[in-house]
């Protein structure tokens, strides 16, 4: 598996953190990953530790006890939840304390 140098270059000086889940449609023999890009692999069968649930989960809670007559209500009600969403709200969903502890590690 290739991590994109596009990517990479991109970041500039800063580093980040790419989360696998180990599901076994993600897994490759091999992971070819600039020097700027740190992966960390999560244990299997651990979705609660995926960032991008915790997100769903998120959104499905504001969504749950609406009735929708039309996709095209649904889609409305779900364009009004993602424009609420802040890069705040997504921090809070999304950071965990082994992401930052990994990333200080590498910085040091």
């Amino acid at each position: 598996m290739w991590v994109s140098k596009l990517w990479s270059a991109d970041l500039g000086d800063d580093i980040a953190v790419i989360q696998f889940d180990q599901g076994s449609f993600h897994k490759a023999k091999a992971l070819d990953c600039p020097d700027n890009i740190i992966p960390i692999f999560q244990p299997p069968h651990s979705p609660e530790l995926n960032p991008i649930e915790r997100f769903w989960e998120f959104i499905k809670s504001k969504l749950q006890w609406e009735n929708c007559k039309t996709l095209t209500q649904l889609q409305q009600k779900l364009t009004d939840v993602l424009k609420a969403i802040t890069p705040e709200m997504i921090a809070s969903l999304t950071s965990y304390d082994f992401i930052l502890e990994a990333l200080f590690s590498a910085a040091s």
